[in-house]
């Protein structure tokens, strides 16, 4: 009798921020009924397909997770890979972007199933009916096509996190992906879920904007023995809105300050959160150890955040942010949306003048552009089909749509031209401001020669014969984009924006 659930994480852009926390969620509960797993995960692994192929005999069947974008290009050719290897092999697809459109992901011909949401129980009764020779309908959370018809089984409630076995960390090798990432990582999450309802975020389409939480004592528990056990310099925190329970997230802080272990940490917030927690209480997240926060900012434009349905989001509390993330010492990237349906020219000129003068008060913070990506599933899908956006029609398509890849019929041509002339002169007048804050102005004249045009321009809207971008590609490396987790760069050169 087959025991082995095969599971496989595709590649993605940028560096591995550890083994892949979805998998080891899905593994832990397999394991405990008995059944074997294995993993292979192709950010560490350049032979994957090879490792898989040799993985593939007496699999039960093959679990791919993946998100939107370049991963499913990866996640096609290995189905495909698998399909002729083993062609009996069931392959089962799961994650957010199946979860958002099992329909169209069912129907591709190397799919035998998707599980749909949260997929621990899901995919463990999936596992325990083909072990058994038995049919998947009613297994909750699942849709497949017996006789090659498609059927979608009711949908599973969600489970609290707390009832949810601990994610299989023994699985990781943090070896592996040390001698990748020169660092000792975890990605570990604490919940799921935010309250907000933003109108280009897929998270309320998955967890109906409810907070599903562990405990603070768990997580203290956890992070720290797995911290001391795997001796981990940095734990990522990839919850969708970590502090939204503030008094937990001080809980947390404070437990790991008692424990005396020194390591990293990193997380993901709103500005109004973290603006409710007082001076000294960040304070206490940065003696704990948080280094880097990422934040949902969009846009500094009133206009804009009403039209996102951002209504929680308020320039002040941006200013806030930063000042108080400086004074105790953390890091923090804003992250900036363009595009948005209704955003104007006057819009993005506001948002890079405020956003601009944040930097000027607060050397602590970085910023991260991209164009708004059309992701399924999100609220606003039937205004973008009215404005001209083309809804991919097939898996293959969705590959293309990639953070930073642009898909907006309104932003294009002398439009789109513009757009990233001004944000190159934008993101590279921050970073010569952070540069002259590292080091001492005479020791590059160009960074004082540029400057003072690069503020001008900003101000007075003018970006016309930009001879200090053609002069500064001979000598910046432009940072384009940055993980909004870690802060991490992701992207250098001027020709990669937009």
């Amino acid at each position: 009798m087959k025991n082995k659930v095969l599971l496989f994480h595709p590649p993605y852009e940028g560096p591995p921020l550890g083994a892949p926390l979805s998998l080891l969620s899905l593994a832990s509960p397999l394991l405990e009924a008995g059944f074997s797993v294995s993993i292979v995960d192709a950010s560490i692994d350049r032979a994957y397909k090879s490792s898989l192929v040799n993985e593939i005999p007496g699999a039960l069947c093959l679990g791919i997770s993946l998100l939107t974008g370049g991963m499913i290009r990866s996640a096609i050719e290995i189905s495909r890979l698998a399909r002729q290897v083993s062609p009996e092999l069931p392959i089962i697809f799961g994650g957010w972007h199946p979860s958002l459109l099992p329909a169209q992901t069912l129907s591709e011909d190397f799919v035998d199933g998707v599980v749909r949401g949260q997929g621990e129980k899901t995919l463990l009764e999936s596992a325990q009916r083909l072990q058994e020779g038995k049919s998947l309908e009613g297994v909750r959370g699942v849709s497949f096509k017996p006789d090659g018809n498609p059927l979608h089984n009711p949908d599973r409630p969600v489970a609290s996190v707390e009832d949810l076995p601990t994610p299989a960390f023994a699985m990781a090798d943090f070896d592996a992906y040390e001698s990748v990432t020169g660092i000792r990582t975890l990605p570990y999450a604490s919940s799921v879920g935010c309250p907000y309802a933003c109108n280009y975020c897929t998270d309320q389409v998955f967890y109906n904007r409810r907070f599903n939480a562990y405990s603070a004592g768990r997580v203290v528990s956890e992070v720290t023995e797995l911290v001391s056990r795997n001796r981990l310099q940095e734990v990522a925190f990839l919850d969708s809105n970590f502090p939204v329970n503030v008094k937990r997230a001080v809980e947390i802080a404070q437990g790991f300050l008692d424990s005396k272990l020194k390591f990293r940490w990193t997380f993901q917030a709103s500005t109004d959160l973290l603006c409710r927690m007082t001076d000294s209480e960040v304070g206490l997240l940065g003696e704990a150890g948080v280094s880097h926060m990422g934040f949902g900012t969009e846009s500094a434009s009133q206009e804009v955040l009403a039209l996102m349905n951002k209504k929680h989001q308020r320039i002040n509390d941006m200013f806030e942010t930063a000042r108080k993330s400086e004074r105790a010492g953390i890091r923090v990237t804003f992250n900036l949306i363009l595009g948005y349906p209704g955003e104007t020219e006057t819009d993005r000129l506001e948002t890079f003048r405020i956003m601009s003068e944040i930097a000027r008060q607060h050397s602590n913070v970085s910023f991260s552009p991209n164009i708004f990506t059309p992701y399924p599933g999100i609220p606003i899908w039937p205004e973008l089909r009215k404005m001209g956006v083309r809804e991919p029609r097939s898996l293959a398509e969705w590959a293309d749509v990639d953070l930073g890849s642009n898909h907006l019929p309104w932003l294009q041509g002398k439009e789109l031209k513009r757009l990233k002339r001004m944000l190159e002169y934008f993101l590279l007048n921050n970073q010569i401001r952070r540069a002259a804050i590292r080091t001492r102005w005479a020791r590059n004249g160009l960074r004082e020669v540029l400057s003072a045009p690069l503020r001008w321009r900003l101000r007075k809207n003018q970006f016309a014969i930009p001879w200090e971008l053609w002069l500064a590609r001979t000598t910046e490396r432009l940072v384009t984009r940055r993980s909004l987790l870690t802060g991490q760069t992701l992207g250098h050169g001027m020709q990669e924006v937009c």
